[in-house]
């Protein structure tokens, strides 16, 4: 029907008193424009058997001729959702990334549109670097899969939406502990506790949080707080008994003729690992 009211209306503008003098070019051209638009259900169908045909590059011009031929429909809406996934198939995620938040900006109110989000969080999540190099991406990648998550909550994308904010999470924690390794390394122990305590705080969920409290304990120690150590060994302790970094906390410790201990007070008996404050 679109289709119909289109060269309907191109047929009825034709019709029309020239205006000036109207070359037999422009009439030429208009006449291959109307000829050259074909159905949207053909052009999405087509792009959908390249995409199953593995011909990625074809099957994104397909969505996007879908789009450009027959904006604003149903099947130009879909087009631009799966540009989205064959830009992303090609590892083209910025593109991607685009088209994704262009769909959501024009059709937020759609089922799409949480697909749409996921795709470009997926998107992000490709370009996360190891953790000696900028995690920003990691960064982004959370905040969009954290939108899957609570506006459509009820989305079978939000199981892979949440590993991957864990992921996102034990990056950004990653990050922090190689810094905080870095400052400790050059005995900047003040700037170390302050990544160390960091992690602690933020990151408490991830793999990274035992080896946290073992650095703090370090720390603090090489800097005569012997309090704060034996605190940072017994949270250690009560939280991960075998873990092999309570271990050489505890060896640590007691080769300055210390033992763990946990004491009322401070930061470290704030933050919640199985006690509250005053426990």
């Amino acid at each position: 029907m679109g289709r119909i009211k289109m060269i309907a209306g191109l047929v009825a503008l034709a019709a029309l008193p020239a205006l000036g003098a109207c070359s037999s070019t422009d009439d030429a051209d208009l006449a291959l424009y109307v000829e050259n638009i074909e159905p949207a259900d053909t052009l999405y169908n087509q792009g959908l058997a390249n995409l199953e045909a593995g011909r990625m590059t074809e099957a994104g011009r397909k969505f996007k001729a879908v789009e450009n031929q027959h904006p604003y429909t149903d099947f130009g809406r879909k087009a631009l959702v799966m540009q989205a996934f064959t830009q992303y198939r090609q590892g083209q995620y910025d593109d991607a990334i685009l088209t994704a938040k262009r769909y959501t900006t024009l059709y937020p109110a759609t089922d799409d549109a949480a697909y749409a989000t996921y795709i470009a969080g997926l998107s992000y999540w490709r370009q996360i670097k190891d953790v000696t190099r900028d995690q920003d991406a990691a960064q982004k990648m959370i905040s969009t899969m954290n939108q899957v998550v609570t506006r459509w909550p009820d989305s079978e994308y939000v199981p892979d939406a949440q590993a991957k904010i864990r992921f996102g999470r034990d990056q950004l924690a990653g990050k922090e502990m190689q810094v905080g390794r870095y400052y400790l390394e050059r005995r900047e122990y003040l700037a170390a506790i302050r990544r160390f305590r960091y992690v602690v705080e933020n990151y408490s969920n991830t793999r990274h949080v035992e080896e946290a409290l073992a650095r703090l304990t370090e720390s603090y120690l090489a800097m005569g707080l012997v309090d704060e150590a034996q605190n940072s060994a017994a949270i250690l302790g009560y939280n991960f008994p075998d873990s092999q970094w309570y271990k050489d906390s505890y060896a640590l410790l007691n080769k300055g003729g210390y033992e763990p201990q946990k004491s009322s007070g401070g930061w470290l008996s704030r933050v919640v690992f199985g006690e509250t404050s005053g426990s």
